[in-house]
């Protein structure tokens, strides 16, 4: 049942909602529960009306290079930001760093995270697609500097965003899985029987960035956006989904 309840989550979050009026946020998959409750508060604070449409940060790139309606792009990295401030596409001088993400190994099953990847008979591991997704990519990062990608890429199981890996393991359709802290603290995840941060120092930072899009350049309540994830409200918000805030 709890499953259950976890999958309806998933779906929740997960799906888009596009409108012209007030402002649409792309947003990238980890950071749909925080970004939620961020709008929610936003809007009580400001009247202005938030929609939000989750993905993986790559996939929301290349809709936004292919003209979709976003105003605001939460990435979970800074690379896509920077691209796309380079093309011309997010309005220069806006881009920011709104959290710091951290990477962690999840299981229902294995009572001990760090020994069961590295059983290579311990079952299948999820990440989320690495071309895709920076948490997948930093996921790869981990394995091929603790040399443990060869044995790992063989069961790899992948998700098509980081909500997708976490669907993966919580199901058992995987024995372990790699995903970021802030899902932890999501209020259907079945309990765990392993969980394990990864050392910050074994991947690269996982530093989450916004950018004003070039179609919202004069969308006033878009720019106020940017502006509020700086405030100690947001902060307070991103902390308690497991975030770190840069002040």
């Amino acid at each position: 049942m709890r499953i259950c309840a976890f999958l309806a989550l998933i779906a929740l979050v997960a799906e888009p909602a596009l409108s012209s009026d007030g402002v649409t946020i792309a947003v990238a998959s980890n950071f749909s529960r925080a970004a939620a409750e961020l709008s929610e508060k936003f809007a009580d604070d400001t009247g202005i009306t938030v929609r939000i449409s989750n993905g993986s940060t790559g996939k929301l790139y290349a809709q936004i290079l292919n003209g979709a309606p976003f105003d605001v792009f939460l990435a979970a990295d800074s690379e896509r930001p920077i691209l796309l401030e380079q093309s011309g596409h997010a309005v220069a001088g806006t881009r920011a760093t709104y959290a710091e993400g951290a990477l962690v190994l999840w299981s229902g099953e294995a009572g001990d995270c760090p020994a069961a990847l590295r059983d290579e008979h311990g079952g299948r591991v999820a990440l989320a697609n690495p071309a895709t997704a920076p948490y997948g990519k930093a996921a790869i990062e981990y394995l091929s500097t603790e040399g443990l990608w060869d044995s790992v890429s063989r069961r790899a199981v992948y998700g098509e965003n980081i909500n997708q890996a976490l669907q993966f393991v919580a199901t058992g359709n995987a024995a372990i899985g790699f995903i970021a802290k802030s899902q932890l603290t999501a209020p259907q995840l079945p309990e765990a029987a392993c969980t394990w941060e990864l050392p910050a120092s074994s991947y690269s930072s996982l530093e989450q960035q916004a950018v004003l899009l070039a179609r919202a350049a004069d969308n006033e309540g878009a720019l106020r956006f940017i502006e509020y994830l700086r405030s100690e409200a947001a902060h307070e918000i991103l902390a308690r989904h497991g975030y770190g805030v840069t002040r």
